[in-house]
C-alpha cells in the first residue's frame, strides 16, 4: 500500500516535471510538478480512456500522466491570458 502510494507520487512528480519541461522549457519546482503530474494523471487517464487506449505498466502511466500534464498546462495558460 505504502509502496504503491510512493510510486504514484514519484510518477506524478516525474510526469509534472516532464510536462513542464516540454510545455514551457522549465520545471516548476517539486511541489508544483507533483500537483501538475497528479492532475495530469487523472486528465490523461480520462482522455485516453475516452478514446479506448490504455495500459497498466508504469511506463504507460508515466506517458499518460505526462500527456495529461501537458494538456493541463495548456489549459492553465489559456485561462491566464
Amino acid at each position: 500500500m505504502l509502496l504503491g502510494l510512493l510510486l504514484s507520487l514519484a510518477i506524478g512528480a516525474l510526469a509534472g516535471f516532464l510536462g513542464s519541461k516540454i510545455f514551457s522549457g522549465a520545471g516548476k519546482g517539486l511541489l508544483l510538478n507533483l500537483l501538475i503530474g497528479i492532475g495530469g494523471g487523472f486528465l490523461g487517464g480520462g482522455l485516453f480512456g475516452l478514446i479506448g487506449i490504455g495500459g497498466g505498466s508504469i511506463l504507460w502511466q508515466l506517458i499518460s500522466a505526462t500527456v495529461g500534464a501537458i494538456v493541463l498546462l495548456w489549459i492553465i495558460s489559456l485561462i491566464k491570458k
